[in-house]
Order: C-alpha cells, then structure tokens, then sequence
C-alpha cells in the first residue's frame, strides 16, 4: 500500500490529485484482503478502473484501490450465439475488438469508447444507436457491506439512459468484478443507421458492411472528432444529452428553429453539444480549460495543468449560460469526486 500517492495517471483528466493511500488489485482474493485491512474500516473508498468517468475535484482522503482484473472467457451457446465474460480491468476497447477478431457481434458500435469493462455497466454505456443493456446478461459482484459474491440480471441493473442500480441505490454498495455479454457468432444485426455511420461506410466504399465495417466506421467518426485522453486530458463527453417534454421542445423549436431533437414517446432528446455550440463555447478556453473546438460535448484539459475544481468550475459556467438560453438543466455525465 502506497500513501500520498498520484492519481494523475489513473484518470483521463490528467489531474495531479492525490490518494491518502493507494493500492492495486489483480484478483478478487487480493480485493477482499485489501479490503480487510483495518485502514478500510474507517477510510473512504475509492475503486478505479480506466479513470475515464471521474473527475478529482481535490485530494481523497481515504484508500483508491485500481481494480486491475484481467481475463475473458468465452462460452458457446448454440451455432449463433456465445457467452463471453470479462473481467472489470480488461479495457473496454481492446475487449471489443477481441469479441470482433473471433467474429462476434453486437459490440461493434461501441468501439473506441474509453474505460473499462467493469464501469460498463455503472453508466451502461451507449453509441450510434447501441447501449451496454442490448447485449448484457449478468455481472459478477462483491458486495462491500459483507464482502460476500452476488449476481445482477438484466432486470436487477435497472438500466436507463447513461444510469443503472449502480448509480442510484446501489451507488457505492458493490465493486463490480466481471461483466457477461450474449453476442451473436453468425446471424448478426448491423446497425447503421444512426449517427453518421451511414455516410462514412459510403465514404469507404462500403455497401454490404460486415461487424468489422461498422467498427471501423465507428472509430473513424470518433478520431475524426473527439480528443485522444493520451494526448489531452478529457472523459469523452462530460455531459448527458437532456430528455425535455415534448411541449417545451415545442416551444423551443419556435424560438430555435434549427435545433435538433429525437422524439421518444412524450419525451424529446436534445444533442447537449448542440446547446452548448449554441451558447458559444465550442473551442472556448479558460485558463487551463477548453470546451473540445470539434465536439463541445468534450471538456478538455487544455494545457495539461488544470486541477479538477478548475474543470468543475468551467462546466458549472456551461450549465449555466445553457439554461439561461435554453431553460435546459445539462447533468454531468462524469462522477465528481
């Protein structure tokens, strides 16, 4: 166990906060002497898995513990479909392009999406019309009161958009340890449709594409317009993209004609970045913070010295000046620590 130890290279920010103490964790065994230790009995917690969801506003002052789990396992089903089971520390992109190299499919339209497996299921990630519940089974995890091992179901998540049990009252509870997926090995369902892969498969020269096609599409788009975090502190986009009544998007279309909506029932969805562009802050910096000058859904630590609080600040001001224009209140996609 290490003690005021850096964090700057556990999270995508690159923030240079600090842990009180730090250890690391290859297997469930080790995880649960970790959390044996009597430190653990009266210290905060905090588990890290690609550092991609989180913002360090400041110094924790407790044990972070980076869960580095590795493995995947694959389990055959029938002659169309197959149970591949992954541990929480396999990163998330490389897992795809695992499941594509052996052909499997339903995972495809989420490539390139930073993190890991296990925080997955936490925001059931989403992209180009596919979120993590399309494809989930069950994940495998430690409950922290009795530190004793549990299965969650599709049901049991409760997945919603970019929210699952994990973040409501489940929130702090569980450690996720592994995470099942049912994906298809011959008959597989492309989805092309949504976002801009359509044009880009054309632009390949594409018209029959396969699982791999739509991959590759998908991480065409995404370099095309969102930030390396290797290369500039950020955790994709900061916020979510916000569900209004149909009669306030109503409204709005009135005094906004141009903006953009994606109706769901009585609902409509709304492109954060579109507001956010709208209120001038695409490729805005202050001080060391950026609003991304491709994709204003990103917040970037533009010269690599920002602290958390600095960031923190910086979407408080895009928060506001978005529902001053728009009457729209923007969540924070990113857990704030």
């Amino acid at each position: 166990m290490h003690e005021n130890f850096s964090l700057k290279p556990y999270n995508t920010f690159g923030v240079d906060a600090k842990a009180r103490y730090f250890s690391e964790v290859h297997s469930t065994e080790e995880l649960i002497e970790a959390l044996n230790n009597s430190l653990t009995q009266t210290l905060p917690l905090l588990f890290l898995g690609g550092g991609s969801n989180i913002l360090l506003t400041k110094d924790f002052e407790g044990l972070a513990i980076k869960l580095n789990l590795k493995g995947i396992h694959e389990d055959f089903i029938s002659d169309n479909e197959v149970l591949v089971i992954a541990k929480s520390g396999e990163n998330w992109h490389e897992f795809v392009m695992f499941c594509l190299d052996r052909n499997y499919g339903g995972l495809e339209n989420l490539s390139l999406i930073p993190g890991n497996v296990g925080t997955s299921p936490m925001q059931n990630i989403g992209a180009y019309g596919t979120e993590i519940k399309d494809t989930f089974v069950s994940c495998t995890v430690l409950n922290l009161e009795n530190l004793q091992l549990e299965s969650f179901n599709l049901e049991q998540c409760r997945f919603g958009y970019r929210d699952s049990i994990f973040k409501q009252e489940g929130k702090g509870k569980y450690v996720i340890l592994d995470v099942a997926f049912k994906l298809t090995r011959k008959n597989h369902h492309i989805k092309t449709e949504y976002g801009a892969i359509q044009s880009e498969l054309e632009h390949l020269g594409i018209e029959k594409p396969t699982i791999q096609d739509v991959s590759r599409a998908v991480i065409n788009i995404r370099q095309s317009k969102l930030p390396d975090p290797k290369e500039i502190g950020n955790a994709g986009s900061f916020f979510k993209n916000p569900t209004i009544p149909l009669p306030q998007f109503e409204i709005l279309k009135e005094n906004f004609p141009q903006i953009p909506g994606y109706t769901n029932g009585d609902f409509v969805k709304v492109p954060a970045g579109w507001l956010i562009e709208q209120c001038g802050w695409k490729g805005k910096q202050t001080g060391n913070v950026a609003s991304h000058q491709l994709q204003a859904l990103v917040i970037i630590n533009a010269t690599g010295m920002a602290t958390g609080q600095e960031i923190f600040d910086f979407s408080t001001e895009i928060i506001h000046s978005v529902n001053e224009k728009f009457g729209i209140e923007l969540e924070r996609e990113v857990n704030i620590i």
